[in-house]
């Protein structure tokens, strides 16, 4: 299926390994009692999650900052479900949100799975627009840090996905021609046509539900990638 041989493997992180969404929603239970916020953790998590992927891109745009991403999707979300929380609560919802999220370690089915099946044939690693200081400890948390070998993460590159530069930096710190690479990711906007545009080679974890394309393979389970390598 792949034009060329592969010898090394990048990951994207959120939704493509560490499921987001399950941890994400553990997370704001936890917080949502210890502040007492009261709010229907269905309802918010419906207009939230959108949000959060708006905001994200709006993030990988450079539109917004770190911070504006924290707090604005979490009052955008208030106001929309009718809750008041006020402005100073939100600050500490967000820091508090951003020092638990890491603690919960739900994988995404089938992730170490797959990692156990690939990790002895090919070099694993993984490009990451999330937080630095987040992102490590999601790896850790979850058991999986040991299979990589280069971890790249946006902060370290000065730039997000898909800019080209983050994946040369990736490219670079692994020592491998792009044409011998696949990036396995959840967007395809930052992932497979960032990854496409530097010459790897492209595999698109479905785990969003984008519309169906035909810049590559697009799966629905990780394990489906045994079909492929």
């Amino acid at each position: 299926m792949f034009e060329h041989s592969v010898t090394d493997i990048f990951f994207d992180l959120d939704h493509t390994l560490w499921d987001f969404e399950k941890n994400s929603a553990l997370t704001f239970e936890k917080i949502f009692v210890d502040n007492s916020v009261e709010v229907m953790m269905a309802d918010f998590l419906a207009v939230y999650v959108p949000i959060n992927l708006e905001y994200w891109k709006l993030y990988r745009e450079n539109k917004v900052t770190k911070e504006e991403l924290r707090f604005q999707r979490l009052r955008r979300t208030f106001d929309s479900v009718g809750a008041v929380v006020a402005d100073d609560q939100i600050h500490i919802l967000a820091h508090q949100y951003i020092e638990h999220l890491s603690s919960f370690t739900h994988l995404v089915p089938n992730a170490v799975e797959i990692l156990e099946y690939l990790s002895p044939k090919y070099r694993l690693h993984i490009i990451t627009n999330g937080f630095q200081e987040v992102q490590e400890k999601k790896l850790m948390g979850s058991k999986i840090h040991h299979y990589f070998d280069q971890i790249v993460n946006s902060e370290m590159a000065g730039v997000k996905k898909p800019h080209p530069y983050i994946f040369e930096l990736a490219l670079t710190k692994a020592n491998v021609n792009p044409i011998n690479t696949i990036m396995v990711g959840d967007s395809l906007e930052a992932d497979i046509l960032g990854a496409k545009g530097m010459g790897m080679q492209v595999l698109h974890f479905n785990s969003n539900g984008e519309p169906d394309h035909d810049h590559c393979v697009m799966i629905n389970d990780l394990i489906e990638i045994k079909s492929f390598l």
